[in-house]
């Protein structure tokens, strides 16, 4: 097997990984956890809590309703699915980070992108909190993104600066 067809079968299997993690999560929280109930895991500092972003990242349009913002958010998460995927496929083998950090955006959106599809919403759950200040919440899809979105700026910082060393 050459070493093309073994680097996208590893990123194939990361994403996919992210996928099942995340929405094995997602169940146990459906499961267990009434909406809107919280279980302290660090005390002042974390919660599970489940709660329903019917919005887009970070809670944005979450609170507003319009005709069609379900297919609409879907639609648009699809799209760039799809389009970051297709980035992902023109990486070279060498481009460790870069396609790692694609792999986790990968796994993470469609982790989410599964949520919108099926019950119009994206079950979240991890409550980070500091006094009175709550971050939004979130899930395993999006610590994912997160930190591929974390791999890829650190990509771009390190390509830079070997390009700029070689010139």
């Amino acid at each position: 097997m050459s070493n093309l067809l073994r680097t996208r079968r590893a990123d194939l299997l990361l994403a996919g990984g992210v996928v099942v993690i995340d929405q094995i999560a997602k169940a146990v929280v459906r499961a267990t956890l009434p909406l809107y109930e919280s279980v302290v895991v660090v005390p002042s500092l974390v919660n599970f809590t489940h709660v329903r972003n019917t919005g887009a990242a970070f809670g944005l349009l979450d609170s507003m309703d319009f005709p069609l913002k379900t297919p609409l958010l879907a639609v648009v998460a699809a799209a760039a699915l799809i389009a970051v995927g297709s980035y992902a496929t023109g990486l070279a083998h060498h481009q460790r980070v870069a396609r790692t950090g694609l792999a986790l955006i990968v796994g993470g959106a469609a982790g989410n992108l599964i949520d919108r599809i099926v019950s119009g919403s994206v079950v979240d759950f991890v409550d980070v909190y500091w006094r009175s200040y709550h971050f939004w919440a979130f899930n395993v899809a999006d610590s994912a993104i997160t930190i591929g979105v974390v791999m890829m700026i650190l990509d771009m910082l390190g390509s830079e600066k070997h390009v700029s060393e070689a010139a």
